[in-house]
């Protein structure tokens, strides 16, 4: 898993932990079983590895389906 989220760095992932705890933010680093990500206010979270149970690459795409912008 952190090989997983070492070539993630600088990408904006969901990170999940358990069924309802979900951390979104930019992968920063990978450390010793520790990932560090930055949200959209600049708080850096650490989550620890081995509590990951699912990561998704998010797309930055804005466009809301049924809606007209």
């Amino acid at each position: 898993m952190e090989k997983l989220l070492a070539g993630l760095i600088g990408k904006s992932v969901d990170i999940g932990c358990g069924s309802t705890a979900v951390f979104r933010g930019e992968v920063v680093q990978v450390d010793d079983g520790v990932v560090h990500i930055k949200d959209e206010e600049s708080k850096v979270t650490y989550i620890s590895v081995e509590k990951i149970s699912s990561v998704c690459e998010r797309s930055d795409s804005h466009s809301r389906p049924g809606f007209i912008g």
